[in-house]
């Protein structure tokens, strides 16, 4: 059976992370790997603390998407990988490798997958992740403040500098892109249920890709909480 790529893109704290998951344990963890963009920011670990905390992290520049693209297709052609991780308190990829064998299906999750044409071009379903501004902002906030070690003032002053005008340049303007987009991530479970429905289909049919590439943003499906 041929590998499924799925790409799901979307602003800071859309729902991706919760999207993948839930796409995951319906597809079942057995049969799905989730290469995550986190895990593809450059190495900046020649650099003082200082300068590594103050990059642009929102800007495609910051991740190597070399790698990422070649991580992609060796998985489409059976082969392992070693992926890659990154320690997001201070700034750094770790030294360690994470061994990461092909599935059925690959999915990739990130605020900038969509930026690339060659990552873009492995995907056979794209899905961009729509959320309130306020409401990813707020689920920002906590997770850099619990799980990444940052103080209030400085996830505020990063969403002001970088992550809010880059979401605008690059983020939003990919949804054009997308075969499907899904209102509040993880939380919408009508368009969810119709999404893996999709997603199973086409793995069990071996019908991947998309059949509307140049079709335009307002024609896109778009998979409506009701």
């Amino acid at each position: 059976m041929a590998t499924l790529v799925i790409g799901i893109c979307g602003g800071t704290g859309s729902g991706k992370t919760t999207l993948t998951e839930r796409l995951r344990t319906a597809l079942s963890p057995r049969k799905v790997v989730v290469l995550e963009q986190d895990h593809y920011y450059k190495d900046l670990r020649n650099l003082p603390p200082r300068d590594r905390a103050r990059r642009n992290y929102d800007h495609p520049d910051s991740v190597d998407m070399a790698l990422m693209i070649e991580n992609v297709r060796n998985l489409r052609a059976g082969r392992p990988i070693n992926r890659p991780t990154y320690d997001f308190v201070h700034h750094q990829r770790e030294t360690r490798l994470l061994r990461v064998r092909p599935r059925a299906a690959v999915i990739i999750e990130g605020i900038l997958v969509f930026q690339n044409k060659a990552l873009r071009d492995l995907m056979d379903i794209k899905v961009f992740v729509d959320a309130d501004p306020d409401l990813r902002f707020i689920r920002r906030l906590l997770r850099d403040v619990r799980e990444r070690g940052r103080t209030l003032d400085s996830v505020v002053e990063q969403y002001l500098a970088t992550v809010r005008p880059m979401h605008a340049e690059f983020i939003e303007p990919a949804r054009h892109y997308a075969d499907v987009v899904i209102p509040e991530g993880g939380q919408n479970q009508a368009a969810i249920d119709l999404l893996i429905q999709m997603i199973r289909s086409r793995m069990e049919n071996g019908n991947h890709k998309v059949t509307h590439p140049q079709q335009p943003a307002r024609g896109r499906r778009r998979l409506v909480r009701r």
